[in-house]
C-alpha cells in the first residue's frame, strides 16, 4: 500500500467533522461512484476527475486497493489574509465618461470569505434592490446548492424579501460577523450609497455572487476542500448565467511545498480555464512574520535551526521540504533541554512526548505531482511550552543539501512563534503559489514602499515567479461589516483592488464586445505588461512581481492592439 501512514497525519493534523468523519481530495479515474457504494463513503464530483471524499479515517488506507484512485491529499486549514489607493492603481480614470467609463456591469465577481454584510447600502442598486444574486453559506444549515450537501443557499430574489422588512436579519441571519468579507467586497464592488457616491470600489456596479466559507480547520480556520467547493459552485453557476466570472480570494496557508503542485492548486488551474474565468488570490502576510527558514548542508554537517514559542499556543507544525535524494536525521530539543532522539526517517510515522508536548513525526514520499520529500512535525500541548525550541539537521546522506521550513502563519499563531534566523523570501501562502492564478503582494501607496508583511515569491526552477503584481495594501477604506466605512491592511486588501480591475477589463472585452477572449492568462499578461515599475529595480522580483497595478495602462495597450489588429486584418 503506497505511503500506509497517510491517515495517520490525517488523524493528527486537524479535529474536524461529526462523528470523526473526515475529508480528502482525490484525483480519480472511471466510476468514483462505485468506490462510495462499496466503502459506505460520501462523495462529491467537483469535475474534471476531482473529488471530496468524506468517510471514517480508519478506511483512508482502504482508497488505495481501487483503481479509480489516481491519488490522495489531505485538505490544508486557510486563514484569512487581513493587513490614495484608487488612483494610484490608475483606476479612477477608468470610472469616468471621458475615460473608459466602466463600472462592471455584467460581470459576476465571485468573493469566497468570511461572508458579506447584505444589508450594508453599497451593495443595493439605486432601487434598493441587493447585488447579490446568489450566496452560499457553508456554515448555515437549510437547503444547500444542487450537488452539495452542506450549508445553505440564499438566491437574490430571497435577499430583496429580507430587505423589504424592517428586520431583516429574522428573514436572513447576519452573514459576516467577523467583516473581513465586507471589506474586500466593498473594495471591489462597493457602490458608495452609504457615502453619498464619495467612496465606492473599483467596480461598482458587478453582480456578485458570494460563498462563507466553513470552519473545519485548526482554530475554525476554513479548509482547502471547502475552498474547492466554493471554487466549483462559482464556476457553475456563472456559465449558467452565461458571464463572465472573476474569483477573488484571500485566503492561504504555509502547509504545502509553495511549488504550486498539490491537488488543490492543480484543481484551482483547473478551474481557472473553465468558462470565462479568471482568479485573483493574495500573497499573504507572512514576509515579515518569521515563518520561512532556508537552509544548505552538506553530508556529515550538522545545523541547528531554532524558532521560538513567545505566546500561548496549543498547536503548531513545521513542514519540512527536501530532495528525496537527500537522507536528514532530525532531533528535537524543548527550550528546558529535553531531546527526542534521532528521529529515524526510515520510520515513517512516530508518536512521542516531551515534557507534556505531544509530538508526531510523519516522513511523507514523492508523489506523482512532486518528487520532493514532506516531513511534518506536530506539536500539540496546553499550552506548548514557550522557549527556544532546537530542530538540530544533520546530514547523512546528501547529493543537493537545500531545505525549507514553514511554521504555520500568522493568522494561526500570531507572531509569538517565529524562527530565530528566518528568510523573507518564499512566503507566498497557498493557493497563492498556483500557476495559473493572479498572485497579488502589497505594497504602502502613502509613501510608494513595498509592506514588509506582503508575502514574497521565489523561482520555481527558473520557470515561475510570482507574485505577478503588487497593489495597495496599506490603511485602505472599505465597507465595515455593520454599516459604515473603516481602514483595512493587508494583501487581502490588495487582491481586491486586482479582482475589480479584472471586472472592468472583462466588462470593456467580454461584456462590449471588444476581445471575447479578455479572461485567464491573457488579462494576467497585460496586467504584468503595463504594471508600473521603477527605474532603480530589476524584474521581476520576488517582492514586486512585474510591478505596480495600472489599470488605465493596461486597457491602453488592450484597445492599442485591438486597433492594430483591425488595421492587420483590413490589410
Amino acid at each position: 500500500m503506497p505511503d500506509a501512514n497517510f491517515y495517520y497525519k490525517n488523524l493528527l493534523q486537524y479535529p474536524q467533522g461529526n462523528m470523526g468523519e473526515f475529508e480528502v481530495i482525490v484525483k480519480f479515474n472511471d466510476d468514483i461512484q462505485r468506490v462510495a457504494a462499496e466503502l459506505d463513503l460520501q462523495v462529491e464530483v467537483l469535475g474534471y476527475s476531482f473529488a471530496i471524499l468524506t468517510l471514517r479515517p480508519e478506511l483512508i488506507p482502504y482508497l488505495y486497493n481501487y483503481k479509480e484512485i489516481e491519488y490522495i491529499e489531505l485538505p490544508k486549514t486557510l486563514s484569512l489574509i487581513l493587513r490614495e489607493s484608487m488612483s494610484h492603481a490608475c483606476i479612477t480614470s477608468v470610472h469616468s465618461q471621458e475615460g473608459y467609463n466602466l463600472s462592471g456591469e455584467g460581470v459576476l465577481v465571485g468573493i469566497i470569505d468570511s461572508g458579506i454584510d447584505y444589508v450594508h447600502p453599497d451593495f443595493r442598486d439605486e432601487n434598493g434592490n441587493s447585488r447579490i444574486l446568489f450566496f452560499w453559506d457553508q456554515t448555515g444549515s437549510g437547503t444547500p446548492p444542487a450537488g452539495f450537501f452542506g450549508g445553505v443557499e440564499y438566491t437574490n430574489s430571497r435577499f430583496n424579501f429580507a430587505l423589504s422588512h424592517d428586520q431583516p436579519y429574522e428573514i436572513i441571519p447576519r452573514l459576516d460577523s467577523i467583516g473581513h468579507g465586507t471589506a474586500v467586497s466593498g473594495i471591489i464592488a462597493g457602490n458608495g450609497r452609504a457615502s453619498a457616491g464619495r467612496e465606492y470600489g473599483v467596480a461598482p456596479k458587478a453582480s456578485l455572487g458570494i460563498v462563507k466559507l466553513g470552519k473545519r480547520g485548526w482554530g475554525s480556520f476554513a479548509l482547502t476542500t471547502e475552498i474547492m467547493r466554493a471554487l466549483k459552485y462559482l464556476s457553475d453557476r456563472a456559465q449558467e448565467l452565461n458571464m463572465p466570472l472573476v474569483i477573488n480570494l484571500s485566503f492561504g496557508t504555509n502547509n504545502g511545498s509553495h511549488l504550486g503542485n498539490t491537488l488543490f492548486e492543480s484543481y484551482i488551474n483547473e478551474i481557472s480555464q473553465q468558462g470565462k474565468t479568471a482568479i485573483v488570490v493574495a500573497a499573504g502576510n507572512e514576509g515579515s512574520a518569521g515563518h520561512h527558514f532556508s537552509g544548505h548542508i552538506n553530508q556529515g554537517q550538522e545545523m541547528d535551526v531554532q524558532f521560538t514559542v513567545a505566546a500561548e499556543v496549543d498547536s503548531l507544525f513545521l513542514t519540512f521540504w527536501k530532495s528525496f535524494v537527500d537522507t536528514f536525521d532530525l532531533e528535537l530539543t524543548t527550550p528546558c533541554g529535553e531531546r527526542s532522539g534521532i528521529l529515524n526517517p526510515t520510520e515513517n510515522f512516530r508518536r512521542f512526548n516531551l515534557r507534556g508536548t505531544d509530538i508526531a513525526v510523519y516522513y511523507g514520499q514523492p508523489s506523482i505531482y512532486n518528487d520532493d520529500q514532506e516531513i511534518f512535525i506536530l506539536l500539540r500541548a496546553a499550552p506548548i511550552p514557550q522557549g527556544l525550541w532546537t530542530l538540530r539537521v544533520g546530514g547523512r546522506q546528501v547529493v543537493e543539501g537545500e531545505f525549507q521550513i514553514w511554521l504555520p502563519t500568522t493568522e494561526e499563531v500570531g507572531l509569538g512563534v517565529s524562527f530565530t534566523a528566518p528568510d523573507p523570501n518564499f512566503t507566498l501562502t497557498l493557493p497563492a503559489t498556483a500557476e495559473k492564478v493572479i498572485s497579488v503582494g502589497g505594497y504602502d501607496a502613502a509613501i510608494d514602499s513595498a509592506a514588509d508583511f506582503s508575502g514574497r515569491g521565489y523561482a520555481n526552477h527558473g520557470q515561475l515567479l510570482k507574485p505577478d503584481l503588487v497593489a495597495p495594501a496599506v490603511n485602505i477604506l472599505s465597507t465595515r461589516s455593520g454599516g459604515g466605512y473603516d481602514t483595512f491592511s493587508g494583501t487581502s486588501m490588495a487582491a481586491p483592488f486586482v479582482t475589480g480591475s479584472v471586472a472592468l477589463i472583462m466588462e470593456w472585452g467580454i461584456v462590449r464586445g471588444n476581445d471575447p477572449f479578455l479572461y485567464g492568462q491573457r488579462i494576467k499578461a497585460f496586467l504584468q505588461r503595463t504594471a508600473n515599475r521603477s527605474q532603480e529595480m530589476s524584474y521581476p522580483n520576488p517582492l514586486w512581481g512585474y510591478g505596480r497595478l495600472c489599470l488605465k495602462a493596461a486597457l491602453d495597450a488592450l484597445t492599442a492592439y485591438i486597433s492594430q489588429s483591425s488595421l492587420a486584418a483590413r490589410d
